[in-house]
């Protein structure tokens, strides 16, 4: 059964019955991320949506990757005429770091445990 997983809506592409850019899928997969990992990230959507989307992009390469240019552009402007006050800046840095530190920590447990819920 052929299904079409892609539609063209208010100007750019969808994953269909969703509000998920087909752009955000496939900067994921071009960045080395496999489909399971990218539907992971996507729970409103199934495996087969994620790889229909894929094929969507690898069989119309050319209109997905300008459609792509297009939000980066848009978001690029957008950016520049709505650029994030410095204390919010600053506060995402913070917890950014914060966040990192934590990773570190729980990495380096033995045997990947995560507290609190290790019983090595």
């Amino acid at each position: 059964m052929d299904r079409d997983f892609v539609e063209s809506r208010d100007g750019s592409f969808y994953l269909r019955g969703s509000r998920v850019p087909l752009a955000h899928l496939v900067r994921e997969f071009q960045q080395g991320e496999p489909p399971e990992a990218i539907r992971a990230h996507y729970p409103t959507l199934s495996v087969e949506q994620v790889y229909g989307a894929i094929a969507y992009y690898l069989g119309n390469k050319e209109e997905v990757e300008k459609d792509i240019a297009e939000r980066e552009r848009e978001e690029d402007e957008f950016t520049k005429t709505h650029p994030t006050p410095p204390d919010i800046k600053e506060k995402f840095q913070r917890m950014r770091q914060q966040m990192l530190a934590t990773k570190l920590t729980d990495d380096s447990l033995p045997g990947g445990c995560q507290p609190p819920r290790c019983d090595r």
